[in-house]
């Protein structure tokens, strides 16, 4: 069995969060965010893919679901996500994050506080899925979202 573990940042290519954060054409776009790639491999089927996600004040990661399992940490900022039932979770630097998959869990990540937001996170996800769904607002309202 493989292990994914957290490498030193190698590559440092900022792409678009809106092209990097979503595969099909969004429905709330992310808003001043930058994504690097830390790791990436795929073992029997299964995405492992390593990233770093820099979300500056004010920016978010737009409307979305995973259709694998999230895990990763705050690394610097905080992380603010607010649920579809309009619930909202606050991550201080240090925190890990988790997010489930499917539908049922859509949420937005951003960034209201006044420095950039700096995630590492690990994507475990069917090989080829993309790393995000995008889906309208479901009603909370947010500024930028």
């Amino acid at each position: 069995m493989k292990t994914v573990r957290w490498f030193a940042l190698v590559v440092m290519g900022n792409l678009a969060a809106s092209t990097a954060l979503s595969a099909t054409a969004s429905a709330t776009p992310p808003e001043n965010a930058d994504v690097a790639v830390i790791s990436q491999s795929t073992v029997d089927g299964v995405d492992y893919i390593t990233r770093q996600i820099t979300i500056q004040p004010g920016g978010s990661t737009g409307w979305h679901y995973h259709q694998g399992r999230v895990f990763g940490v705050v690394r610097e900022g905080t992380l603010t996500r607010t649920m579809s039932d309009c619930s909202v979770i606050a991550s201080p630097p240090g925190s890990a994050v988790t997010e489930e998959s499917g539908p049922d869990h859509v949420h937005i990540g951003r960034n209201v506080g006044p420095d950039p937001l700096v995630l590492w996170i690990d994507y475990i996800q069917p090989a080829g899925a993309p790393l995000a769904v995008d889906v309208p607002d479901p009603g909370c309202s947010l500024p930028n979202g």
